[in-house]
């Protein structure tokens, strides 16, 4: 029963993480009445993340004061159909957020553009290695938008993110030691890149010697102060170690809070509602008209907010589930494949090799940022000859030194006893003097890999559960094995004293229990056409035009890099697209 019906808006944005915040402030400019909805309570730097007391991992990281709270909703999870779905009752594997600010306020900050390829993944594996290289029961396809498109958003994404890198070749012209294998840039980055600490420099020094192509990565924790082009103002990175995981407290690192909310916060034709969670997306009795929204606030009333458009604008896999919720689209069905929603869901293939070297190396692995990397991408998208290979993706290569927190960075040698003197010993011992490296890899999309709703399990408003059915496969067990033995190859010209390598095996199950990442996408994808994809190039909705979807969730391939800086180029491209087509004359902006 509706308790309230509110005053009508032109937008109404559903999650006020990075597309939502970019959404909002482009919809603003155009002067329309935006109202943003954000489930969670309302985030700042002040207090989240004041000195001294964000700097504390057992708060932050341990019981997880900026993630989502799973007792009041939460997903579950099977192998495949055959497989009973449990749900996921603790975080571990993946740490979704919460509040104001969303994944946006507690992300690391590496910021990555996209491969030309990967927007073309499909089409270009075709024409390179012919359709018979893709696996059977391999989903990927294109996204229906180009790089050239999308380079624009990308950039001004950067200037607004404050990022600090070196590019490698800026408008056909070689300007710098970045990296080679990105595609060509209008403008450099806005800012010089991060100082390499010593981890990242044995790292580079090893790469190199061995003919790879290392470079210092983009990130978006700022090396000088800045400001952009909104006017927000950004402090240099002082290298604390809290950056994944924690609000910023020294305003260094991008977050919709500090770079683009102060833009909106005095506006007249904005309001921000936190602790409002969105139950669904009203429909007309035509059913191809959305006309608000429905969600609970956070005395419980049911409220109705009416708005002209709809923007759903929540963490990845969320958005499928909102328009599954609301009836939008056809939901997907990996028998026939017939159906959208739901469908391509993907993660990313991680390993890790911890190196240790002799006392007194100091390493110092404390000190860093979570965007300071020094990678390569020698193994990345297409930039190696697959067809000897056998599969389908490929990762960056990086040394990370994002900050060894008390309680979790505590790395030791095999063997070392889990607790006791010896454990103390070891810990003295390598604490100051451990490198740690990393593969970030593709996951694949598959036709047995989607999302539904659990016909057993409620959230706390007694609607379906998002169900996920995932595993690995063979193919993204193949890559990461083959990317971790370059790796490997690296770990050795460092020459420590030992190293252990942590990676996927052939027949592993995906295990909800250790931290992986928290990089899914995928289950609301964007493409070319209406039969293989739920949004068009434009990320509209093939089925109810007055709405739009940003996030993660709109990728119709997993990617090797971290997915923040694709959500903001792919946000600020449906943006312009709503401003200078769909305002003028709403309707579908691509034919059917």
């Amino acid at each position: 029963m509706t308790d309230r019906t509110m005053r009508p808006v032109d937008v109404v944005i559903v999650g006020f993480g990075w597309g939502g915040a970019i959404m909002a402030k482009e919809l603003t400019e155009e002067g329309l009445q935006v109202l943003a909805l954000e489930r969670g309570t309302y985030r700042d730097t002040y207090p989240d993340g004041a000195y001294p007391s964000t700097l504390d991992e057992l708060t932050y990281l341990q019981r997880f004061k900026l993630f989502q709270d799973m007792s009041a909703s939460t997903f579950t999870f099977r192998y495949d159909v055959n497989s009973v779905a449990v749900p996921y009752r603790q975080i571990g594997a993946f740490k979704p957020g919460t509040g104001v600010g969303g994944a946006g306020l507690h992300w690391a900050g590496q910021h990555w553009r996209m491969f030309p390829e990967e927007l073309r993944l499909r089409s270009h594996y075709v024409e390179r290695y012919g359709a018979k290289f893709i696996p059977e029961g391999m989903t990927i396809q294109d996204f229906g938008v180009s790089y050239e498109e999308l380079e624009p958003h990308f950039d001004f994404a950067e200037k607004v993110f404050g990022t600090s890198g070196q590019a490698y070749r800026v408008k056909g012209r070689i300007v710098g030691d970045g990296n080679p294998f990105d595609a060509d840039r209008s403008d450099a980055f806005p800012l010089p890149a991060q100082k390499v600490p010593y981890g990242p420099h044995v790292f580079m020094k090893a790469a190199r010697e061995l003919g790879f192509h290392p470079f210092r990565a983009p990130a978006a924790t700022v090396s000088a102060p800045y400001t952009n082009p909104y006017g927000c103002q950004m402090g240099p990175c002082n290298f604390c170690g809290f950056c994944s995981g924690y609000a910023c407290y020294n305003y260094s690192k991008a977050s919709p809070n500090v770079n683009v909310l102060p833009a909106l916060r005095d506006l007249p034709n904005f309001e921000l509602r936190p602790n409002c969670n969105v139950l669904r997306i009203l429909l007309d009795s035509s059913r191809k008209r959305a006309t608000g929204v429905e969600y609970v606030d956070a005395a419980g009333n049911t409220v109705v907010q009416p708005a002209q458009i709809v923007i759903a604008s929540t963490f990845a896999y969320n958005n499928a589930h909102l328009f599954m919720l609301s009836g939008i689209g056809q939901q997907y069905d990996p028998a026939t494949g017939e159906g959208t929603v739901g469908k391509n869901v993907s993660y990313q293939m991680l390993s890790n090799i911890q190196t240790f070297f002799p006392t007194d190396t100091n390493s110092n692995p404390f000190m860093g940022a979570g965007g300071n990397s020094v990678a390569f991408d020698d193994f990345n998208g297409d930039n190696f000859d697959h067809g000897p290979l056998g599969f389908v993706g490929g990762s960056v290569l990086w040394c990370n030194p994002a900050g060894a927190k008390p309680i979790s960075g505590i790395a030791v040698p095999t063997g070392t006893p889990q607790w006791g003197s010896a454990w103390k010993k070891a810990v003295k011992e390598n604490y100051t003097n451990t490198v740690s490296i990393d593969s970030n890899g593709a996951n694949m999309v598959y036709r047995d890999c989607y999302l539904d709703l659990d016909p057993t399990y409620k959230n706390k408003f007694g609607q379906p559960l998002l169900r996920f059915t995932f595993d690995w496969k063979d193919n993204d067990i193949r890559m990461t094995r083959f990317v971790t033995s370059k790796l490997e190859q690296v770990a050795k010209a460092m020459n420590p004293k030992s190293y252990t390598i942590t990676q996927k095996n052939f027949g592993d199950h995906f295990d909800l229990r250790p931290y992986q990442t928290t990089h899914w996408a995928g289950g609301l994808i964007m493409g070319p056409d209406r039969p293989t994809s739920a949004l068009n190039r434009y990320l509209q909705s093939w089925d109810v035009p007055n709405v739009f979807a940003v996030g993660s969730g709109v990728f119709p391939v997993g990617l090797g890099y971290n997915p923040t800086g694709a959500v903001a180029a792919l946000a600020y491209w449906c943006a312009k697209a709503v401003r200078q087509q769909y305002l003028k004359d709403p309707r579908p902006l691509v034919d059917a």
